[in-house]
């Protein structure tokens, strides 16, 4: 179990560092406008890019891995098999901060997968939305990042409990 959190976490905790670096990198073209967002150069329209790719990618890594393994450690997984009934007990036990945030950061996610290159109308719009979501986003990583180590840390603590003292 460990292993695998860890490696998920590692992933999220990249995306977000990314995802951070081009927030800050764009911070001063924000709100963006059509006409703005037309005169941005390569190199920015890079970032955006990469702004709207990483939060993307930490949303779902996130939502497909990360909640499912933290259900698991707090032992709080039962039979939940519709996403819905996971983020409601996620938000329950305090693992995140609200299912009703997390599923507009879903739906963020879901607006990034449709390309919108004849519109920069619809692009800035987008863009500008998800600027501000950012922050709720990496929020929620840190917040259960730090539920979830207090069950591992309580686990560490009960397998060291367990070992044979030393003569």
């Amino acid at each position: 179990m460990m292993p695998a959190y860890q490696s998920i976490l590692k992933q999220c905790e990249q995306h977000a560092y990314r995802l951070q670096w081009a927030k800050n990198a764009l911070s001063d073209e924000f709100p963006l406008t059509m006409s703005s967002l037309s005169k941005l150069g390569d190199a920015d329209q890079a970032i955006l890019d990469q702004l709207s790719l990483r939060f993307s990618k930490l949303q779902d890594a996130m939502g497909a891995n990360l909640f499912p393994l933290v259900l698991e450690i707090s032992k709080e997984q039962g039979e939940l098999k519709a996403f819905i009934d996971q983020l409601n007990r996620l938000e329950k036990i305090n693992a995140i901060p609200s299912a009703e945030k997390w599923l507009i950061l879903r739906e963020m996610r879901n607006q990034f997968s449709h390309d919108y290159p004849n519109d920069p109308e619809i692009q800035a719009v987008l863009l500008n939305k998800a600027y501000v979501l950012i922050d709720d986003l990496l929020s929620t990583l840190t917040h259960i990042t730090l539920f979830a180590n207090k069950y591992l840390t309580k686990s560490i603590d009960s397998a060291t409990n367990d070992l044979p003292p030393l003569v």
